[in-house]
């Protein structure tokens, strides 16, 4: 079949994600198609809830505390914020979930649902696996020079376009330099603005951001542009029938949050800051099997969601980008056992 139209990566991700028709426009929840910590355990809301109980300290115990959850998905992590969370923390949290597919029925009542950034956070802002899916561009290095790729949406087939912008090369020459031919990078200054966008808004408090990520020191050579549908890892093809994704620059976003306001940084991984919070995946005594065998089967289970989420080669190999404006980083997450 004849192409009909070739699109830069980016218009092409934006289309095919966020499109009238789009994967995350139709209602489509990441869970039904890849696992994440949010899913893969409560665990995982326990220890955004210690966070927060440190921002509250932090802030001296305001009277409206926010926690907004970026791309929300299907707002499970809000929901088990609030119900492990210490009363007189709970009742003092203002949950925000931003999504732009429709709210689920069965999210609390009292989680806002809207479709794009508050204006203002004093608190924790949370970007769970939200930077992969900003849109970009993919550069290739051609023996005709770099060059932006651009793709076929209904097939995924690719051809080489026009040179990249001032902006693009700008960005590439600093943080992923195209050196060999064959060579590929994404474009990654829409997620530094995106990134810069929340930063922006953090009043007061702690914005994090987990994902998978690289560093300058050791971009994949070609790429990470990747599809994800029910279950299973499938060609990136654009054409809106499954999620389309791309590894984070986080050292590059680190820039652009201090730039946008950010007063403090730790670029870590999940699993050490986790650790931090608590989840240390460490197996009970086995004397604790016969005298409380209830609170030993407990004690087990969390340690099998915590190896999962603190896994090197899995979920714990996520980068975390915390950065906070006008207080102090959270101790749990710079003093890592």
């Amino acid at each position: 079949m004849p192409v009909t139209e070739w699109l830069t990566w980016r218009t092409a991700m934006e289309r095919a994600l966020y499109g009238e028709e789009g994967f995350y426009r139709r209602g489509e929840r990441p869970a039904e198609h890849f696992r994440t910590s949010v899913t893969a355990s409560p665990r995982f809301a326990a220890a955004i809830a210690r966070l927060l109980a440190e921002i509250d300290a932090a802030l001296g115990h305001p009277a409206r505390l926010d926690i907004v959850d970026i791309g929300a998905g299907s707002g499970r992590l809000l929901a088990n914020v609030l119900a492990c969370a210490p009363p007189a923390l709970a009742d003092r949290l203002a949950p925000t979930a931003v999504e732009i597919a429709p709210r689920p029925s069965d999210v609390p009542a009292r989680i806002t649902w809207r479709a794009d950034l508050p204006t203002e956070i004093t608190g924790l802002a949370v970007a769970n696996e939200w930077l992969d899916n900003i849109p970009l561009d993919v550069a290739e290095h051609t023996p005709d020079g770099v060059r932006t790729v651009l793709v076929d949406p209904s097939s995924g087939a690719e051809r080489t376009g026009p040179e990249p912008t001032a902006e693009d090369r700008d960005w590439l020459e600093r943080w992923w330099p195209l050196r060999e031919a064959g060579d590929r990078a994404e474009i990654g200054h829409p997620r530094c603005a995106a990134w810069a966008s929340v930063i922006g808004r953090l009043r007061r408090g702690l914005a994090i951001a987990v994902d998978y990520s690289h560093h300058r020191e050791s971009r994949p050579p070609y790429g990470t542009l990747t599809g994800y549908r029910d279950g299973s890892t499938v060609p990136a093809v654009p054409d809106g029938s499954c999620d389309v994704t791309a590894h984070v620059a986080l050292d590059a976003c680190v820039v652009a949050g201090e730039r946008a306001g950010a007063t403090s940084t730790l670029l870590t991984t999940q699993r050490a800051a986790l650790r931090g919070l608590g989840l240390s995946g460490a197996r009970p005594p086995t004397a604790q099997a016969h005298q409380d065998p209830r609170a030993y089967l407990t004690a087990l289970c969390h340690a099998g969601e915590d190896a999962e989420l603190t896994d090197p080669s899995g979920l714990g190999g996520f980068g975390w980008l915390a950065q906070s404006v006008q207080i102090p980083l959270p101790a749990s997450l710079t003093e890592t056992p």
